[in-house]
């Protein structure tokens, strides 16, 4: 497989990407040609700290870069030649299987919509993104793609982060639950309503409505959301953890006891952060867009670089697309024989 990497994209762009493309090809993967976009002479600097080159990279130079603070629509038609839109190219000629960019977010999924299009029977994209909790993790969908989603958009997004938590989280039957303001079936605002009813006509294992309180309570393997419910959810997370552990800090160091009961529990201390660490997941993927997309963070780690890589080649290795066409398919056969399949069910209605 071959997968397209934008080597400009990301606060720490191109030292951090580089490097987790070398830690991942030293693992001897299934990655047969490596495309590194971006500005040769310093990509080619970077790779040169990392030893011989290994001969599966191949630079394919971009003058341009599309910034983190750049609006992305037009930085996506004004900088043609940027990293990002060039190693979207590749994905789009087929050259690439799939393309990882740490960069603009919102420009990564302008030009993935705009140049490789959604899949047949998928109205919009989503982005789904693994979330930890105490028991489990779960596939939250969607995290920032579809701000102004309908619910045919969001049943969609069940039956592709259902799939998602079948192939690579290796949950057999997949609790697919749609996050609400309560857990009964009558609350919620319009879109949450409509989208109830139609999930419960799909043959997901659709378990009903979930709240914040038990988002992390083990009831769910995936949860549901528009993109501004899903992205503020995401945030506050990440912004709690981080939170969470200065207290933690600031009162284990409050004392020697406390000093000495931290260095005894380092163990659970490092296994609790390696759960809650993003990097291990990463990134997210852009589900239903005709090519695999995945969206590492903008501050991603050599680590998180090589898990993106790894996620990437998870998914075109499963052949995930084909099964997400075959899937909605399967839906929209099923939705128009029911009795009770009505308005339409089309997202541009």
């Amino acid at each position: 497989m071959n997968i397209a990497v934008d080597a400009m994209g990301g606060d720490f762009a191109p030292q951090n990407i580089v490097a987790g493309v070398a830690e991942a090809l030293r693992q001897n993967g299934p990655i047969a040609r490596l495309y590194l976009v971006g500005n040769r002479d310093r990509v080619q600097a970077e790779l040169r700290r990392h030893g011989p080159v290994d001969p599966r990279i191949e630079i394919v130079h971009a003058s341009e870069v599309i910034a983190m603070h750049d609006p992305p629509v037009q930085s996506v038609r004004r900088k043609k030649d940027s990293s990002l839109t060039r190693a979207i190219d590749l994905v789009k000629r087929g050259e690439a299987d799939a393309v990882v960019s740490a960069g603009n977010t919102g420009a990564l999924l302008t030009a993935a919509h705009l140049k490789l299009r959604t899949l047949e029977g998928v109205d919009r994209p989503g982005l789904a993104v693994v979330m930890p909790s105490p028991r489990n993790m779960f596939v939250l969908m969607d995290a920032g793609a579809n701000l102004e989603p309908h619910a045919i958009n969001l049943v969609q997004y069940g039956i592709m982060a259902s799939l998602y938590a079948q192939q690579i989280l290796r949950c057999a039957k997949p609790r697919v639950a749609l996050f609400s303001i309560g857990t009964e079936e009558m609350k919620g605002n319009e879109l949450t309503l409509e989208a109830h009813r139609l999930l419960k006509q799909t043959q997901l294992n659709f378990v009903g409505n979930i709240d914040g309180h038990d988002l992390f309570a083990d009831m769910a393997d995936v949860v549901i959301a528009d993109a501004f419910v899903g992205n503020a959810v995401l945030k506050a997370c990440e912004s709690t953890m981080r939170v969470a552990a200065g207290w933690l800090k600031e009162e284990l160091r409050r004392n020697p006891l406390r000093l000495l009961g931290m260095l005894l529990a380092q163990g659970a201390f490092k296994a609790l952060k390696r759960k809650a660490d993003p990097d291990e997941y990463g990134g997210a993927v852009l589900l239903g867009i005709n090519g695999i997309c995945i969206k590492a963070h903008g501050a991603s780690s050599p680590k998180a670089v090589k898990n993106a890589l790894r996620v990437a080649a998870e998914f075109v290795e499963g052949q995930f697309n084909e099964h997400i066409v075959e899937e909605i398919k399967k839906f929209h056969a099923q939705i128009q024989q029911s009795p009770i399949a009505q308005p339409p069910l089309s997202a541009t209605a």
